[in-house]
């Protein structure tokens, strides 16, 4: 009885043992997945907003339908408030994909680096933005830039935009973030003197605080709520880099680890999986 006792307790022991160095395991894996390793899945989606015919064909199709929309407001007639185009500057109207193409295999991200790029100033313009906003000034229109970019970098974003020939970028009309991340009443700022006749951007909360801080789903149904708006006073432009999407595959958790964001991120795919 004793011998056998004592061999349950020996695989009691072992068994634990096992788990335990399983279980040890598992968490060094999980701690050995880096930012690093989460950047290279950056790459598709970069490669694919620099280098695709098709990016670059949406970005014209985007400012071309913005062109349409707004002489068919001219159309109209006199407006009782100036004319007004809200557009978002990060991905909207400037390219920094660089920055992002920057942090692949390396291991860090945002906001490292992000300030000081935004500070130099080197970023290229959207295909067609540079046009579209200058046409809606010629006709008589006022262009403001409400971005999420810190306040303490406007110099260097004003004079990127300035060297790439954008109009009326001045202090009143580029609206940085100062004290907080929703764009509301910045919106509000320029409706005092202005009618809002178009709003383009790349993230949902660039046209409506509707989208902010809601999950996946919940930013579809707010997307269906408003539909008729898309295409018409909103133009969403291609953005498969960042944004507030992502925050909802994080359920607006951003501190995770890496491998939890790896974790969700494959979580919130919706898979077929062969029989």
């Amino acid at each position: 009885m004793r011998k056998r006792g004592f061999k349950s307790l020996l695989l009691v022991l072992l068994l634990g043992a096992g788990f335990l160095t399983l279980s040890i395991a598992g968490s060094a894996r999980a701690q050995d997945y880096t930012v690093k390793d989460l950047n290279e899945q950056l790459v598709l989606g970069t490669v694919w907003y620099q280098r695709s015919a098709e990016a670059r064909a949406l970005s014209y199709q985007a400012f071309n339908m913005a062109k349409l929309i707004f002489d068919l407001d001219i159309q109209k007639g006199a407006s009782d408030k100036k004319r007004a185009v809200a557009v978002d500057i990060d991905e909207t109207v400037l390219d920094n994909s660089p920055y992002e193409a920057g942090i692949v295999d390396n291991d860090f991200g945002y906001p490292t680096g992000w300030g000081e790029w935004c500070d130099a100033g080197i970023a290229k313009a959207l295909p067609g933005a540079v046009d579209f906003l200058n046409y809606v000034v010629s006709k008589g229109g006022d262009v403001f830039y409400i971005s999420n970019r810190k306040v303490q970098h406007k110099d260097g974003t004003i004079n990127n935009l300035k060297a790439l020939g954008f109009p009326q970028v001045t202090d009143d009309h580029v609206l940085l973030r100062e004290k907080t991340s929703d764009k509301e009443p910045r919106r509000e700022m320029v409706r005092k003197e202005h009618r809002i006749v178009l709003l383009m951007g790349d993230n949902l909360n660039d046209f409506d605080n509707l989208f902010m801080k809601k999950g996946l789903d919940d930013r579809a149904a707010a997307v269906d709520q408003v539909k008729d708006q898309f295409g018409s006073t909103f133009i969403v432009l291609p953005n498969p880099m960042y944004g507030d999407w992502e925050g909802g595959v994080y359920s607006g958790n951003w501190k995770l680890s890496p491998a939890e964001k790896n974790k969700a991120r494959k979580a919130a795919l919706i898979k077929w999986n062969k029989p």
